[in-house]
């Protein structure tokens, strides 16, 4: 638990940290002696101000050498510094004060279990007074992803070669250097790195001066930071090229492995206007001389936010005009769009502790898509906005889910934790007015700059600028009188906000209309395992804001909107209405269920006038109208029956969440031998329609490569024919001729099906210079049937030399999808798992991803006693990760969605 012990101290007690604690609750040190503190979190009494940090990491041998400065200001009188170090190799710590007249030795005490020494003073520090730490240490370069971790790479001349780079977040920074790795205990780094000549470095400031220190040596030092916190700081050590551009006096910069510096371009188009869009948006400068940009060629997560040296996985920052798609091009927009909204979100303010970890992600992804959607139109990001809520309300709706704001104390709990805030900031947004909403995050961010905030910071920030104006608010318009929390004359955003945060899932919203009256009931949605007659905790209470439109809706008064905070409620029309459709465009993140003529009434609208509704709303019913199968609330053949209106739809979105649900349900049937369920998908005159080309907009591109692909995976049309002619004629030109980027991967798919063509694909892989290419082979390769193939493509991959470990979650998934990968994906982690979880270390996203999709489609009782005593097997914290939880509850719903449904599915086949 968090609190592991607590402090009693008498008034007649002089030193705090000396008093004696019952002997059970201090662990012995390395050395045997007690060590002076007892909870995981460290004490308030000593805070950094400043480090002076100074490395040096030798490539050859994979060490690296240290030596921190930290000053420290003292709260509270004690005798002893607390703070984190992580397998460091500590040589030599010394105390200074300006009162004293040298450098005082001092005794170090190790306690690994929570990552933390303490520094024993030979005098009590008094408080206000400031002292400077001294330690020197050695360590090695971690051979995982975390910390401070080597590299390799083929150069241009496809030579090996190492680089070292830094992964701090969450609790890393204390395995590179000793620091208060804790988020709140903010400081300024200056930071020296010595290097080998032929080599260069970045940190997160500009370099001030290069200076020789010994044969071949030389010492890099940088500016010093502003305040930030210890996960932030980075720096590489490698030899990159890059491109550059100026813009409102920051200096932006792309770097990437020499060889690869042509397809850095649209990064750099796209960070510098991004940076632009921010600065004018939060009416706060982008506070550093320099923001650098860096592809990774070896990097677990997707990208991660240090301040000024952003570092990404080469996928989300590399664009190549020749092989990569449309898709991939607003991939990395988005990825660059998230990670410099966290130069404000995150790093600028940063939470307190890992407990608001939404405070940063939440506002970045809600951000990035405001972002694109304003400076890059043509992306058309809100269906990938759409898709997001969608994918945060399946996990969300499992009991394993957790509130937002949680308790949190280790790494594997920090990494953990998903958000579903920039679905929240959506419905606010749209329930306060835009402007009121933005005037709201220019507060919180100018209020708490360079500082560490709770979740009502943020709240209180909202509610100093949220008015309350009726005609104003975002969609409350004439129709109906919105119920309102008001303090003071002010919409209450925190009482709303709160009811979202501090507890777990998301609302249930069952409409019932009865001429003018629509009642509405709000209940938790949960897809339980348990019986049929299992009503929701009565304790679940959230304030909705609903929106609602109807048949008689004007463009003028529509949406219409209503605040739900009671558990039930009556809104009365002004008039009998034919039709009413609740969450207008997915703008509220809650599930809608109808009464069975309402249900009836909205797949009737959808056959005869579906453009009566948005492209969105279309898509939102598909959605819900599944999400209530999966409970039983509706019948499968009735979400069957919504879906004919399919082959009159032309838009992405409905389209897409339709093959979404359909390949669930797939992915189950196929392995009890149902693979007939894709034919049943009235999109043949739409296979059809496509051209195997780039052409059209973007919406549309998309359109193609989604159609496409399901069709030539489920053998519809002449797709796979075309796909395997396209393929021959790309392998008989040695990899020459230009594919369209769109349907690449379901071209390469389609090859990889024949020994030959995957071998090819494969020779291809390993000399391919653009990442977008290498990623659509590997899951063509990975997508065969052949059985040795799959398992060397695993076994190759978590060996990292030939296909990056990188990749190894994307192939267990791709793997897993088919009938015969299945099986074996899953064996292969059962086998693999101890050298797993030493690599991508336990909790962090590799490993979440690597449970997940290699048991999600299993629905069988023996299936789910084998992944239960298997993980059970391990450890209780492995048994608990919240990833093995939902593992376990996903196959639970899978029997139980089988049992409900297989009679009907067979029936409708």
């Amino acid at each position: 638990s968090y609190n592991i012990c607590s402090f009693f101290l008498s008034s007649s007690s002089p030193h705090p940290d000396r008093i004696q604690l019952p002997r059970n609750m201090i662990e012995n040190t390395t050395n045997g002696k007690r060590f002076p503190w007892a909870k995981n979190r460290l004490p308030s009494n000593v805070v950094p101000l400043h480090y002076d940090l100074i490395l040096q990491p030798n490539l050859t041998t994979t060490e690296f050498a240290g030596s921190v400065q930290i000053t420290v200001n003292v709260i509270q009188v004690t005798w002893n510094i607390i703070l984190h170090s992580s397998g460091l190799n500590i040589t030599k710590a010394t105390l200074t004060s300006a009162g004293w007249n040298q450098a005082k030795p001092v005794e170090v005490l190790e306690y690994p279990v929570h990552d933390q020494i303490a520094v024993v003073a030979p005098d009590a520090l008094l408080v206000g007074q400031n002292y400077t730490l001294s330690i020197d240490y050695s360590s090695n370069l971690s051979d995982t992803y975390y910390g401070f971790y080597k590299v390799s790479y083929k150069d241009e001349h496809a030579e090996k070669r190492w680089l070292a780079a830094t992964q701090f977040e969450p609790l890393a920074a204390r395995s590179a250097f000793p620091c208060f790795d804790e988020p709140a205990f903010k400081a300024t780094f200056l930071i020296k790195i010595k290097r080998d000549e032929q080599h260069s470095t970045l940190s997160n400031m500009p370099k001030n001066v290069t200076i020789p220190v010994a044969a071949g040596i030389v010492q890099d030092e940088f500016s010093m930071s502003l305040k930030m916190s210890t996960y932030l700081v980075a720096f590489i050590v490698a030899n990159l090229k890059n491109i550059s551009k100026e813009t409102n006096r920051t200096l932006v910069s792309i770097y990437a492995m020499p060889q690869k510096l042509g397809q850095v371009e649209h990064a750099l188009d796209t960070a510098v206007k991004l940076l632009e869009f921010y600065q004018k948006y939060f009416h706060i400068e982008y506070p550093l001389q320099k923001l650098d940009l860096v592809a990774i060629p070896d990097f677990q997560a997707g990208a991660m936010e240090n301040w000024g040296l952003i570092t990404f996985r080469e996928t989300t920052l590399l664009y190549d005009d020749k092989t990569s798609s449309a898709m991939d091009k607003k991939l990395v927009t988005a990825v660059i769009a998230h990670e410099l909204a966290h130069q404000w979100f995150g790093n600028l303010v940063t939470m307190e502790w890992w407990n608001d970890l939404w405070l940063n992600e939440g506002f970045a992804t809600f951000m990035e898509y405001i972002a694109m959607e304003r400076t890059f139109p043509e992306l058309q990001t809100d269906e990938e906005f759409l898709k997001l809520r969608f994918k945060t309300m399946m996990k969300d709706s499992l009991n394993a889910s957790r509130p937002i704001s949680s308790a949190v104390q280790s790494s594997e709990q920090i990494e953990e934790m998903f958000d579903t805030v920039a679905s929240l900031l959506l419905m606010l947004k749209k329930y306060i007015k835009h402007d009121s909403f933005q005037a709201g995050i220019e507060n919180y961010l100018h209020n708490h700059s360079y500082g560490s905030t709770r979740s009502d910071d943020l709240w209180d920030s909202m509610n100093e600028v949220t008015i309350l104006d009726i005609l104003s608010l975002g969609f409350c318009m004439i129709e109906c009188l919105c119920v309102l929390q008001i303090t003071n004359g002010t919409l209450d955003v925190k009482k709303l906000m709160k009811t979202w945060i501090l507890q777990k899932g998301f609302p249930l919203v069952t409409v019932k209309r009865k001429g003018k009256s629509l009642y509405v009931q709000q209940e938790r949605f949960l897809r339980s395992v348990e019986s049929e007659n299992w009503t929701s905790d009565a304790s679940y209470l959230w304030h909705i804001p609903l929106s609602y439109t109807t048949s008689n809706c004007s463009s003028f008064l529509c949406p219409y909107a209503y605040l739900l905070d009671q558990k039930s409620a009556t809104i009365e029309l002004q008039e009998e209405v034919k039709w009413v459709k609740f969450n207008v465009d997915m703008n509220g993140y809650y599930i809608v269920h109808y009464a069975e003529d309402d249900w009836n009434t909205l797949i009737n609208l959808l056959r005869t006038d579906p453009i009566a509704l948005s492209t969105k709303d279309r898509a939102h019913l598909i959605n819900n109208i599944f999400s209530l199968v999966g409970i039983g609330k509706v019948s499968l053949l009735k979400a069957f029956h919504l879906l004919d209106y399919l082959e009159n739809e032309n838009h992405t979105a409905p389209i897409s969440q339709a093959l979404f649900q359909l390949n669930l349900i797939y992915d189950l049937v196929e392995k009890r031998g149902m693979q007939n369920l894709a034919a049943r998908v009235l999109l043949g005159s739409k296979i059809d329609q496509q051209t195997w080309t780039d052409n059209g907009t973007l919406s549309e591109r998309e359109f193609r490569s989604t159609v496409l692909a399901f069709a030539c995976s489920h053998h519809l049309g002449n797709c796979g024919t075309t796909a395997t002619e396209l393929f021959k004629e790309w392998k008989a030109s040695n990899g020459t001729k230009s594919l369209p980027t769109d349907v690449m991967k379901t071209v390469f798919t389609a090859g990889a099906k024949t020994d030959d063509g995957w071998e090819f694909l494969l020779s291809m892989y390993t000399s391919s210079v653009s990442e977008a290419e290498k990623h659509k082979m590997l899951e063509a390769l990975a997508s065969t049937e052949d059985v040795r193939k799959l398992i060397w493509l695993m076994q190759t991959s978590l060996e990292g030399d030939l296909i990056r470990a990188q990749e190894l979650s994307h192939i267990i998934a791709t793997v897993s999808q088919s009938l015969p990968g299945h099986l074996l994906a899953w064996d292969f982690v059962k086998e693999n798992w101890e050298k797993l979880i030493r690599k991508f270390h336990l909790g962090s996203f590799a490993i979440q991803n690597i449970v997940t999709v290699s048991t999600f489609q299993f629905s069988t009782e023996a299936h789910l006693l084998e992944v239960k005593t298997f993980f059970e097997s391990k450890s209780e914290k492995i048994s608990q990760l919240r990833c093995v939880k939902e593992a376990i509850e996903t196959i639970q719903l899978n029997i139980k969605w089988m049992e409900r449904n297989l009679a009907a599915l067979q029936q409708w086949l």
